[in-house]
């Protein structure tokens, strides 16, 4: 009498968790190298991240700027008021919107005819730069804008030296006495600039 035997089945089942084993292996080998290789380069952006925040402008590190313009300044939460050779200047801060403006008077909007008001258009294509001639509340500006985090200390003295040119040079150069833009209509540009920049140097 045959009797009826179960064919032996192959030992797949020995087979597959050894080829399983030997596949998370692998994997954990090369889980270990990326990390070995990914790692340093996550310290490294941490880091520079960490620098960055500790380069960007503050209100306390630009109190500690604009008293060095003046010593007298007078500071109201986000903002500033202070003199400069009898202009008095605003500056005003928005964390929120990440914005820091630079601001003097010029003139009475009354005094200026039309004439001006096209020479003043021209100077903010080439000899104005950063700063800008602008109107608001019947006044003649001139304003400097820039974001406030990246702002850094050469760029805001060179604002505040641009904007309180532009003032002194109303009515002839129109210049903000850094740079000049070629292709425009206007002549070389001038001081006060020179003197805020040597002040910005000093510690």
């Amino acid at each position: 009498m045959n009797t009826l035997r179960r064919p032996i089945d192959k030992p797949m089942q020995m087979v597959t968790p050894m080829k399983n084993n030997a596949v998370n292996a692998f994997l954990m080998q090369i889980i270990i190298l990326a990390c070995i290789t990914v790692s340093p380069s996550w310290a490294q952006q941490d880091i520079e991240e960490s620098e960055e925040m500790s380069l960007s402008m503050t209100l306390d590190r630009l109190d500690e700027l604009i008293k060095r313009i003046d010593d007298e300044a007078e500071r109201n939460g986000n903002q500033w008021m202070f003199s400069y050779e009898e202009m008095q200047v605003l500056v005003v801060t928005d964390a929120q919107a990440d914005r820091m403006r630079v601001m003097t008077p010029v003139v009475a909007v009354d005094a200026v005819d039309e004439k001006q008001l096209f020479r003043l258009m021209q100077a903010n294509f080439d000899s104005a730069l950063d700063a800008r001639y602008a109107i608001a509340q019947d006044v003649l500006w001139s304003t400097f804008i820039h974001p406030l985090s990246p702002l850094t200390d050469e760029q805001f003295f060179s604002g505040v030296g641009q904007t309180l040119t532009l003032v002194t040079t109303y009515g002839t150069t129109y210049s903000s006495g850094a740079l000049l833009f070629g292709g425009g209509d206007s002549a070389e540009p001038e001081a006060p600039y020179d003197d805020i920049i040597k002040r910005g140097e000093s510690t």
